[in-house]
């Protein structure tokens, strides 16, 4: 055999053991199966429902390839109850909205999703129909099951911060087992309940205890009695002067040392902020709120208002008088 003919033998031989170009489509289902099999390591279950969000940057074919995540999903789950949402965020390569593909194992699931996802996206959303999934290839290629798998267009997609919070809190929401409207959910916690648990953070008050406070406050801690209750109470049962009024609706923003529109006095953590309202119930809430955002010195007044005049004190702040701790008691310097 002459060298060219072995040469060209050995030249067919190799070409007949390369490996075949992937296509497209093959290309498009193994991503999508890395991407599927790391979501279902993590996530959520609510009520025994499956629940993960999964984030990939925008393509040229973003709906397509959503659409071959949440098939391979529902592939994998056959078996499981699942909702499971897969979304491109970044800037968007051929059209002017990013994709959210919402797919779960039930119609159900996706009829409450559907729902949420408009009014959370209100404005922002349009929802594809299904005449628009069946002109998709890759959802007739994988079988989705009619009613399980939602499609969706969104204006700037993880341009807000909470886009993504908004796509879990739909999950959650559309996962849970349905309840009987006229009996609490199982996972509710009653307002005395609430009330209880959200007093057990706090030691609070009573009138008279506050009174001393912010007459002798503690040294170098600014202390200050923050009055929560709306106009017409203040107007109606009468009011503290020198009280710093902030009504509830905008307590969390005046007092956080972050905010922008905060007071002058919150500038630390420490600041000593007793809370009062009417009778000594919202000023629980409002308190805990306080420390929550990090005033951890927040506190409120067992029964409110009325407890203040029902123990007779004055209808004004006291002149405060800070003690020195080198000194004792009678060592004092009054403001």
């Amino acid at each position: 055999m002459s060298t060219t003919s072995s040469q060209s033998s050995a030249s067919r031989i190799a070409r007949t053991h390369e490996p075949a170009l992937r296509t497209l489509a093959e290309v498009r289902s193994q991503a999508a199966s890395e991407l599927v099999v790391r979501a279902l390591r993590k996530g959520e279950t609510i009520d025994g429902v499956h629940i993960n969000v999964l984030t990939t940057s925008c393509k040229t074919d973003d709906v397509s390839f959503l659409v071959t995540l949440g098939g391979t999903i529902q592939n994998r789950l056959a078996t499981q109850e699942h909702i499971f949402a897969a979304a491109t965020t970044g800037t968007p390569i051929t059209r002017d909205s990013n994709f959210l593909v919402i797919c779960a194992s039930s119609p159900d699931f996706i009829l409450r999703a559907d729902i949420l996802t408009r009014s959370k996206f209100i404005g922002r959303c349009q929802v594809f129909s299904l005449k628009d999934l069946f002109s998709v290839p890759e959802y007739v290629e994988y079988g989705v099951e009619e009613g399980t798998m939602l499609v969706a267009a969104i204006r700037e997609f993880g341009g807000v911060t909470y886009d993504l919070a908004a796509v879990w809190d739909v999950l959650r929401k559309a996962a849970r087992t349905p309840i009987d409207p006229f009996h609490a959910p199982p996972w509710s916690v009653g307002i005395e309940k609430r009330l209880e648990l959200e007093r057990a953070k706090l030691i609070r008050s009573t009138a008279v205890q506050a009174f001393e406070e912010l007459r002798v406050p503690e040294v170098r801690i600014p202390t200050v009695l923050v009055d929560i209750r709306p106009a017409a109470q203040r107007a109606q049962y009468g009011e503290i002067n020198g009280a710093m009024v902030v009504e509830r609706n905008v307590l969390e923003w005046r007092f956080d040392p972050r905010s922008s529109s905060r007071v002058p006095i919150a500038t630390r953590y420490d600041l000593r902020i007793i809370v009062i309202c009417q009778e000594g119930y919202t000023s629980s809430l409002a308190a805990v709120s306080l420390q929550e955002i990090g005033m951890l010195n927040a506190t409120d007044v067992i029964g409110g208002f009325k407890a203040w005049k029902e123990a007779g004190l004055p209808l004004h702040i006291p002149e405060q008088i800070y003690v020195d701790e080198r000194d004792d008691i009678s060592s004092v310097t009054s403001i």
